[in-house]
């Protein structure tokens, strides 16, 4: 391990990032960042983007919710993320009666501002290099099973450790570089966050499934929030008595724009990347992963939708889960098209032919690198067939048949004993939350297709469809026979249940038997994996240790995992194909162009929007040539997470919110492609314009502190 650390260090320092490719890691920006920054137009120092041991730009950033971004924009807990991020919030508070979906909503003040139960934002307090703590007691020769036990122990004590520095605070430590380095993360979590404004459909979804990754883009893609704590600011349950959080750190806005080649950082929490992946797992993602995905959910969303059109009531209870299934769905078509068009496999079997030639070259006792590659492959081929079965049931089955989720619940609840519930009344209020955005009609239509897609295309069933086969004439009756003798098919039944449970009941219960037959076969499934897995986990990280040896003068960046990370480079626009340009930003004409009465559901425009159009109505949001911007490029490295990033100038302002990647760039998790690569966001100058114009909450605009070449516009 010692080994290895001192070469990491050696790797991280010896070269300064040139590229826009880097998902950096803030403590290191000082050593490896600041000073190619500076020279593209930065005027931070390292320190107030980071700071350890005080607070920084990077305390106006925060997790929002479980897989996105947001921003601080006031020192009154103002925050700012897309609109796509806040829908599952939105959704949870609408109703028939109150569309916020369709019609939008905005507080006039804060006593109107809507608590969001569940939603919480957490911020990142500490970062610390943990690596020869976790490291330290692990042989460097430690493989398979014993080097996971080993770490795992160690990133226990780690855990406790920062647990007992950062009292209440949320400890995470997270493997980087296929687990050669690790960081702790003390995080402080506010769950009092309350719902203050959102644009209708028309504009924060303005585009909809067609426009989705695309470039020329015109949607309004955001939403507004407020963190709320007890009295001594700290975090706090929901309460009346709480009030807005005070913010030390919060982002001003400017007003001034961007032109072509202006410089340009995001902040955020990218989900995942696979930059070190090989030709084998691109084989495993084109001929697996992503067809399937593509496929089952396809076939899923074909039916919500239907429904969704039918009934308003099923739309506001579906939307967030359409949108959700419906946004990688669409992902996994770009990447594999991205990764074929772009010939990113003949690029990763060059790399591999030169890593393993620099391998069986260098390679001393002990070191394994010339066996790296062979591990990855070996384990892939060895784990397929049982990944693409775990896979499928988890697409068709698990994330697709609700029916099971209620089940499921109940499964948990049961005491040690297994006789009795846990904690009844918490239960109960967990499926209240579940049947509040179930429609029994729809999930039956669903299961339907998804029983008949599994005994189609799964040769390893769960125990229970083995069983219907001998029990039930066709599916139909199998299908029917769930729905109509479950307790969890209906909310009133499964309330009643758990108010006179019964273990009995429950282990008869077809639905109950369903999960477990579902949850035993994936659990078997992973255990047959196990072994290959853990030969994968020690070739994938002898493999980044080898590459980051052979090419020690290069500057490399850690896989994305949600953890806080930067990007930096330039406004800038791209060529997408053989004479076609496109330009760097686009405008509220774009959104009037669009409209499309043929499509309402993607392509509607207010009339208040098409007024202030007409009117030319833009106030001081305009640019410097009239237009109302409305979108814009720049070439940075995000992927998911990074949705609700803000976007900022060289002197850390807002200039908008980073919220999806392009077209022609979708194998960017796995390749970076610097001449295609580009972010897009929404200009913080179409945001203010629709809450102050066409929001009339002028207000809060007030609240924020607005900017021109760095310095307070006057009220």
């Amino acid at each position: 391990m010692k080994k290895f650390s001192m070469f990491l260090f050696a790797a991280f320092f010896a070269a300064t990032a040139a590229a826009d490719e880097g998902m950096w890691l803030l403590p290191y920006l000082q050593k490896m960042n600041i000073a190619d920054m500076r020279a593209k137009g930065c005027e931070l120092s390292a320190e107030e983007i980071y700071a350890a041991d005080r607070s920084s730009l990077k305390d106006a950033i925060v997790i929002f919710g479980a897989g996105c971004t947001g921003e601080v924009v006031s020192p009154e807990g103002l925050l700012l993320t897309n609109h796509h991020c806040g829908y599952g919030a939105i959704q949870s508070l609408s109703s028939v009666e109150h569309d916020f979906l369709k019609n939008g909503f905005w507080a006039r003040s804060r006593a109107e501002e809507l608590p969001v139960p569940g939603l919480e934002v957490r911020f990142v307090r500490r970062i610390a290099d943990v690596t020869a703590d976790v490291l330290g007691a692990v042989p460097s020769t430690a493989m398979g099973e014993e080097r996971a036990e080993l770490v795992k122990k160690q990133v226990a004590e780690v855990r406790k450790r920062f647990g007992k520095e950062y009292p209440g605070m949320e400890i995470s430590v997270k493997p980087f570089f296929g687990g050669n380095q690790y960081f702790a993360f003390a995080m402080e979590v506010y769950k009092d966050i309350r719902l203050v404004g959102t644009p209708p459909n028309s504009i924060g979804k303005f585009g909809g499934d067609t426009d989705n990754w695309m470039w020329p883009r015109h949607t309004g893609d955001f939403s507004m929030f407020r963190i709320y704590a007890g009295k001594d600011n700290r975090p706090a349950e929901y309460s009346t008595k709480n009030v807005p959080y005070r913010a030390d750190e919060y982002l001003r806005i400017s007003l001034d724009g961007y032109d072509e080649g202006d410089f340009a950082m995001i902040m955020g929490f990218p989900g995942s990347t696979q930059r070190y992946m090989t030709s084998y797992e691109i084989d495993r993602m084109l001929t697996i992963t992503n067809p399937q995905r593509i496929f089952i959910r396809g076939e899923r969303q074909k039916i919500l939708a239907e429904d969704m059109l039918a009934s308003d009531k099923v739309r506001i209870q579906y939307a967030s889960k359409y949108a959700q299934s419906s946004n990688y769905w669409k992902n996994a078509m770009g990447m594999s098209r991205g990764i074929e068009r772009l010939d990113v496999k003949r690029k990763k079997q060059e790399q591999e032919r030169a890593f393993q030639q620099w391998a069986e070259a260098n390679s001393v006792d002990g070191e394994r690198y010339d066996e790296a590659l062979g591990m990855i492959r070996d384990a892939i081929a060895a784990s397929n067939e049982a990944y693409a079965a775990q896979q499928y049931l988890n697409e068709a089955l698990q994330r697709s048949v609700e029916i099971m989720t209620p089940a499921s619940y109940v499964i948990a609840a049961v005491g040690k004993k297994g006789k009795k519930l846990e904690d009844p009344e918490a239960l109960k209020e967990r499926l209240r939350g579940f049947y509040k955005d179930y429609n029994p009609a729809t999930d039956r239509r669903v299961a339907r297709r998804m029983f008949e897609l599994v005994m189609e295309h799964v040769k390893e069933l769960p125990d229970v469809f083995v069983a219907a086969e001998g029990q039930f004439d066709d599916l139909d009756a199998a299908v029917d026979y769930l729905y109509d003798n479950s307790v969890f098919a209906d909310e009133t039944r499964a309330l009643e249940f758990v108010d006179r449970f019964s273990r009995e009941r429950l282990d008869e219960d077809p639905a109950a038997l369903l999960a477990l037959s579902v949850t035993g076969k994936m659990l078997e499934l992973q255990q047959a994996q196990k072994e290959a897995n853990r030969n994968y986990a020690d070739g994938h990280r002898l493999y980044i240790e080898g590459l980051m040896r052979q090419y020690s003068d290069r500057a490399w960046a850690a896989d994305a995992n949600f953890t806080i990370r930067l990007t930096y480079g330039q406004v800038l626009p791209y060529d997408p194909a053989d004479g076609v340009t496109y330009h760097y930003y686009t405008t509220l004409r774009g959104v009037m162009e669009k409209e499309d009465p043929k499509n309402p559901t993607e392509f509607s425009v207010p009339d208040k929007l098409k007024e202030l159009y007409a009117a030319q109505d833009f106030g001081a949001y305009a640019n410097g040539r009239g237009e109302l911007p409305v979108a814009f490029l720049a070439n940075l490295d995000i992927t998911g997470g990074n949705s609700g990033s803000p976007i900022m100038n060289g002197r850390g302002e807002l200039l908008g919110l980073a919220f999806d990647g392009n077209w022609e760039a979708m194998s960017g998790d796995v390749a970076f492609e610097p001449a295609l690569q580009r972010t897009i966001s929404v200009d913080i100058r179409y945001v203010l314009f629709i809450i102050d114009k066409f929001a009339d909450a002028g207000y809060l605009v007030r609240e924020m502190t607005l900017v021109r070449d760095g310095k307070p516009v006057a009220e």
